[in-house]
C-alpha cells in the first residue's frame, strides 16, 4: 500500500470529478498510459476497494489523476464525489492494468481509440502519452456520447486538438445529433473510419473502452475486417458498486462439492477449502490471505494467476483471451474449482 495526498478535485460533466494528487514517493512505481489505480478504504474492519483509471499521462508534466464518475449506489464513488476534500490521504496500490500502453518513437503508426462516455478515462491517458512521445503516430479518436454538454473531458480534448491538428482527429458522435447516420456508432461507422484514416505504410493499434454491447460491436467489426484479435486492446467500462453484493449473488451451479485446493503466493503454498458457493478469492481473503484483487466481477486484470495442476471454471471473464483460458490462466476472483488438488499461482 501507499498513501496518497489528493492536491486537487476538479468537477467534470455527467456526474464525472477527477481527483489530482501530490507526487507520489519514490517508492511508488511509474505507472503507464491505459492503467488504473486501485483505492483501498477500511469500513469497520471491512476492507473495500475499487478502481480507477488514470486520465492523466505520464509522458506530460501535470499530476497522477484519476477519474470518477458517481454511481447512485455506489459507497465509495459517492465518498469520493461527496466527503472527499483536498488534503485527504486514499492508501492506494500500484498501478495496474492490460491497457497499458508503451510508447515507441521509433515505430510510426495510425492508433486508432474507440471510447464510449467514461470509457475515454484511460484512452485519454493513451491519446495524450502517443501524441508527446511518438512524434509519427496519427491518432484518431471515436468518442460517443448524448450530448456535447455531457461529454467528459470536451474542452481539453479540444486543446489537445488545436495542438496537433495534423496528428489528431476526433470524431465526435452525441446520439442526441439530428443526423441519424452518425448519431450512433455501428458498423458500417466504424468500417468507414477505418478506412478512412489508417495508413497502409504504418502499424495499426487499436484500444476500445466502454460497456459491453459497445466493445463487442467494436471487436466484431475490426475482427471482421481482418483485425487479429490480439491487435485489439481493451478494457470494460464498469460501475463495481452496481455489481450484486456477494452474499446476495444467485448461485446456479450444478457441482455442490467443496474443493480442495492449493493456492500459491509470494513463495507460500495456502491449502484452502472451496465450497461451490464461493470463489478462490472469497476463500483466500477469509483466511486473511493478502491476495490482490480489485473489481472481484471478473473485468480486470489484476487477480490473474495460472493453474498448475486440476481445473477451475469462471463466473465471468472480460479480461482473458481463449489462448490464456485454454493455457491455464484464470481470475481467481471468479474462480470455482473442479477438482480436488487443483494448484493454482497467483502471479
Amino acid at each position: 500500500m501507499h498513501k496518497f495526498r489528493i492536491s486537487q478535485i476538479i468537477r467534470q460533466p455527467n456526474d464525472n470529478i477527477t481527483i489530482a494528487f501530490d507526487d507520489p514517493t519514490k517508492e511508488f512505481p511509474p505507472y503507464l498510459a491505459g492503467q488504473f489505480l486501485t483505492l483501498a478504504f477500511d469500513f469497520n474492519g471491512r476492507q473495500v476497494r475499487r478502481s480507477y483509471s488514470f486520465s492523466s499521462s505520464p509522458e506530460v508534466d501535470e499530476p497522477i489523476s484519476i477519474t470518477v464518475k458517481r454511481v447512485d449506489n455506489g459507497e465509495i464513488s459517492r465518498l469520493l464525489h461527496h466527503r472527499t476534500a483536498v488534503g485527504d490521504t486514499i492508501e492506494v496500490l500500484a498501478a495496474q492494468g492490460l491497457l497499458a500502453y508503451t510508447p515507441e518513437d521509433s515505430v510510426p503508426k495510425t492508433l486508432f481509440l474507440f471510447a464510449a462516455g467514461v470509457g475515454v478515462t484511460p484512452l485519454f491517458s493513451i491519446l495524450k502519452t502517443a501524441l508527446v512521445a511518438e512524434p509519427d503516430t496519427k491518432v484518431v479518436l471515436v468518442y460517443s456520447n448524448s450530448s456535447p454538454e455531457k461529454t467528459l473531458f470536451l474542452d481539453e480534448l479540444r486543446s489537445w486538438q488545436a495542438k496537433y491538428p495534423d496528428r489528431l482527429h476526433i470524431e465526435w458522435i452525441f446520439s442526441n445529433s439530428k443526423h441519424l447516420l452518425t448519431a450512433r456508432l455501428n458498423r458500417e461507422y466504424i468500417i468507414r473510419l477505418i478506412q478512412q484514416y489508417r495508413d497502409a505504410d504504418k502499424q495499426t493499434a487499436i484500444y476500445l473502452c466502454g460497456p459491453v454491447f459497445y466493445m463487442d460491436l467494436c471487436r466484431f467489426t475490426l475482427l471482421g475486417m481482418g483485425f487479429p484479435d490480439e491487435t485489439i486492446h481493451r478494457e470494460t467500462f464498469f460501475f463495481p458498486e452496481e455489481e450484486a453484493d456477494e452474499d446476495e449473488r444467485e448461485e446456479e451451479e450444478q457441482d455442490t462439492s467443496t474443493y480442495q485446493v492449493i493456492l500459491k503466493f509470494q513463495g507460500e503454498n495456502y491449502d484452502l477449502l472451496v465450497p461451490y458457493n464461493k470463489t478462490i478469492l472469497d476463500v483466500g481473503l477469509a483466511q486473511k490471505i493478502k491476495l490482490p484483487y480489485s473489481c472481484k466481477s471478473g473485468m480486470c486484470s489484476t487477480c490473474i494467476s495460472q493453474v498448475h495442476a486440476g481445473s477451475v471454471r469462471m463466473s465471468y471473464n472480460e479480461v482473458l483471451t481463449d489462448r490464456e483460458v485454454d493455457n491455464g490462466r484464470c481470475l481467481i476472483c471468479t474462480s470455482h474449482p473442479l477438482e480436488n488438488g487443483s494448484v493454482i499461482e497467483v502471479l
